[in-house]
């Protein structure tokens, strides 16, 4: 298996540009807590294989996750991860919600209502914004209101980019609800179709993503925003790509939204500037 730092830098992620301004031993931490989720997610999203054979994969992953508490796990990053986590005292729940998010992923190809949508986005970013903030430290327990706020924000963006991917694998993550609300039937999306009640929809999503990252800023105190410039970095990363969905007029089906390397290190590099000057 591929160490944690080569898994973080080959995944060309937002995270690896937000987080490796860190010192060394905060950025090694970061990278195994990183290469267990992308790991874990990996299991999901392999095409072609029976969801029966994932849940099973899924099942034996979360075994190994238990014995790597104790250093018993086969797989070296699960030891690795086990250490960090008694290394920065991460609280367990988060992980295994983690794996919960996953097995949601293979239950549910579509979301009747956006509290559904919500508790999904909780399980499968939050969960992960509360593993990290722990990595960075904090004074105040508004940041965990921090994460979990930010952590929607993010999984929203990457829903709204990726509509055309996902519904070419079956899956549509828009709430039923808002389909409905715009009149956009979900064979309009599965087609494909660019149209006024399109983007309606998208600017209504849009919005509800934009209103996550005000409440994840608004969340957190000044004195975290030094040790949270990692996590902020990535907010702004995250909130550049809402904004070219924005400037596309919503058109994800044939623009290509995303956000530079280029972008992603001058982000990165402008925010870690400004919180090190001003602390």
């Amino acid at each position: 298996m591929d160490s944690a730092k080569e898994i973080s830098k080959e995944s060309k992620s937002s995270f690896y540009y937000a987080f490796n301004l860190l010192p060394h031993e905060k950025r090694d931490a970061m990278n195994t807590v990183y290469a267990f989720c992308r790991k874990t997610d990996d299991i999901v999203d392999i095409e072609n294989e029976p969801d029966d054979l994932k849940y099973e994969k899924l099942h034996k992953w979360r075994i190994e996750l238990e014995k790597a508490f104790k250093g018993h796990s086969d797989y070296q990053l699960l030891n690795k991860l086990g250490k960090t986590i008694n290394q920065f005292n991460i609280p367990l729940d988060p992980f295994f919600e983690l794996l919960k998010g996953m097995e949601m992923d293979l239950q549910n190809k579509r979301y009747l209502t956006f509290d559904d949508l919500r508790l999904y986005c909780y399980r499968v970013a939050s969960t992960v914004g509360l593993m990290c903030i722990e990595i960075f430290g904090y004074k105040h327990k508004s940041a965990k209101d921090f994460a979990v706020d930010l952590g929607i924000a993010l999984q929203l963006t990457n829903i709204l980019r990726d509509v055309k991917k996902d519904a070419e694998n079956g899956r549509i993550y828009l709430p039923q609800e808002d389909l409905m609300k715009f009149q956009y039937s979900e064979s309009d999306l599965l087609n494909q179709t660019y149209n006024e009640s399109f983007k309606s929809l998208m600017r209504y999503e849009v919005n509800r993503a934009d209103n996550y990252f005000s409440r994840a800023t608004q969340d957190l105190n000044l004195d975290d925003k030094y040790s949270m410039f990692a996590a902020r970095a990535m907010q702004h990363i995250y909130h550049k790509m809402l904004e070219k969905i924005v400037n596309a007029n919503y058109d994800v089906y044939h623009k290509n939204i995303r956000v530079s390397k280029f972008e992603k290190v001058g982000i990165a590099i402008g925010v870690w500037a400004k919180y090190s000057l001003v602390y």
